[in-house]
């Protein structure tokens, strides 16, 4: 058996969770930190240098957020007020780990800061509630004018709008963090680290993380690392690759990935939240997780089924959309058709469902159950953003292709069903709208409790009528709200195989 620790970019279910309910089996153990923090309230460093200290000692590898190390969690990690000097120490922590176990395989990854365009302070600092717009405006104003897009008046207008202490406070923090990324970058360079990703959350074409994006470029390129450290869309996602990568290191395998898209189109879409074209990231995402695109799905070992419409990608909430980028130039007989031939060829397919932002394309879904194939695809996802989408995929098949349909492997696609496609594309807008007095949707006042109890009965609804054809194999374990809001849900469900 071997070992993998896993220090988790926070404590949320598709970071803490979701690798072990994947890939922990009768040959890996997965192992992680009892006692992380709760969204703003970061993790305590003490607690997880020792926890990583003792468990590494012995360990095959280890797959580590950065984040969570420095900050004490991703959240944290944008509202924090630490030094450069302080935060540098702690990334000694890693030479000393490899130094008690030199042949341990540590697999990094630390996110280029976001900045969303939209104001809330639920995960950002209390002022970006009312100046968090002006803030993305201002930072993709000034990246404009950088490239020669003339946007001189924006800027000042922008400028006077946002308190000067706002303004001082993101950008200094910025540039702590970007330093950061710089620091782990020469840990890989030193031989410390085996690999290295940076993810870029939340981001678009022009802002602040675009411009620490092409800081950060030019010293991998500089220091001749662009084969070693990977820049690209996503975040959530990011362990399940890893460890996905992981597992071609331990098999000593490379396997072949084909994507066929509904709409080849779509291959040039910048998709919600993202700044590089979709093709782009897919290539990426298939590198990180330790495989290889071929354009033969002949030859392919996996075939990664991506549903993208033709432009403009839209929110799942608002679904089904009115434009012909859904309904015409997307497909969808041909795809499924494919996919068909695929499955019956014995080929590993597994379906990035990345149609729209933020849950999964309910059209898609009921084509797979009307024609029974739910269950037969290796792999599904269809949550947040495209890139979640996509590394999670990736990571079902990879793990499929080793171990088969497991229970560890079913269970999970049958939780993506009811959580990308039940939750996020329709129970979560369903409960939104019928919240209790003194309740809203960043603030559900509780992980247990009436608003747990709405999901759950809503899910049931939702799995008779759209997964009917699986439905009495689901059994639904257990409903939370675990950082009591609407945005995300904890959700254990269970496939069980029918007697008939």
């Amino acid at each position: 058996m071997k070992k993998i620790v896993l220090l988790p970019m926070d404590e949320r279910p598709c970071n803490y969770k979701f690798p072990k309910r994947l890939f922990e089996n009768e040959e890996i153990q997965i192992i992680e930190p009892q006692t992380l923090g709760f969204k703003k309230d970061g993790a305590d460093y003490n607690i997880i240098k020792e926890f990583l200290c003792k468990e590494c000692k012995d360990a095959y590898g280890l797959i580590i957020s950065m984040d969570m190390l420095l900050y004490g969690g991703l959240i944290p990690s944008r509202i924090h007020h630490q030094d450069e000097e302080s935060l540098k120490k702690k990334l000694d922590t890693i030479k000393e780990l490899k130094k008690e176990n030199t042949s341990l395989k540590i697999f990094a990854f630390q996110c280029i800061m976001r900045c969303p365009s939209y104001s809330s302070s639920d995960e950002e600092p209390d002022y970006y509630e009312y100046y968090g717009k002006q803030i993305h405006d201002l930072g993709e104003a000034v990246n404009m004018h950088q490239v020669g897009i003339s946007q001189g008046q924006r800027i000042s207008e922008l400028t006077k709008e946002i308190p000067e202490e706002y303004i001082e406070d993101f950008i200094s923090r910025r540039e702590i963090n970007r330093q950061m990324n710089m620091y782990v970058i020469d840990l890989l360079r030193e031989g410390y680290l085996d690999s290295l990703v940076i993810p870029q959350d939340d981001s678009t074409t022009y802002g602040y993380p675009a411009m620490d994006q092409k800081v950060i470029r030019e010293k991998i390129q500089e220091l001749g690392l662009i084969d070693r450290v990977l820049i690209y869309p996503g975040a959530d996602e990011v362990e399940l690759t890893l460890f996905a990568r992981m597992l071609n290191t331990i098999k000593g395998e490379c396997p072949k990935v084909y994507v066929k898209y509904a709409c080849e189109k779509s291959k040039q879409i910048i998709p919600l939240y993202e700044g590089f074209p979709l093709d782009s990231t897919v290539s990426y995402h298939i590198l990180s997780a330790g495989c290889q695109q071929t354009f033969s799905f002949e030859q392919a070992d996996i075939i990664l089924a991506i549903s993208a419409p033709s432009e403009n990608m839209e929110e799942a909430e608002y679904q089904p959309s009115i434009h012909t980028s859904y309904s015409i130039d997307r497909n969808l007989a041909e795809f499924l058709r494919f996919i068909k031939m695929r499955l019956a060829e014995g080929k590993v397919v597994s379906i990035a469902d990345n149609a729209y932002a933020n849950g999964a394309d309910l059209s898609l879904i009921q084509l797979l159950n009307n024609n029974g194939l739910l269950l037969k695809v290796s792999g599904y996802a269809g949550w947040n953003t495209s890139a979640n989408t996509i590394g999670t995929a990736i990571a079902e098949a990879v793990n499929s292709l080793y171990y088969g349909q497991s229970q560890n492997q079913m269970d999970f696609i049958v939780q993506r069903y009811l959580e990308d496609a039940g939750y996020c594309a329709k129970v979560r807008t369903q409960v939104k709208n019928n919240l209790p007095a003194g309740m809203n949707y960043f603030d559900v006042k509780e992980k247990d409790g009436v608003v747990s109890q709405m999901v759950n009965k809503q899910l049931q609804e939702f799995s008779k009528h759209y997964l009917s054809s699986i439905a009495s194999e689901i059994k639904i374990m257990n409903v939370q709200m675990p950082w009591k809001r609407m945005f995300e849900v904890d959700l254990d469900a269970r496939w069980q195989e029918s007697e008939k």
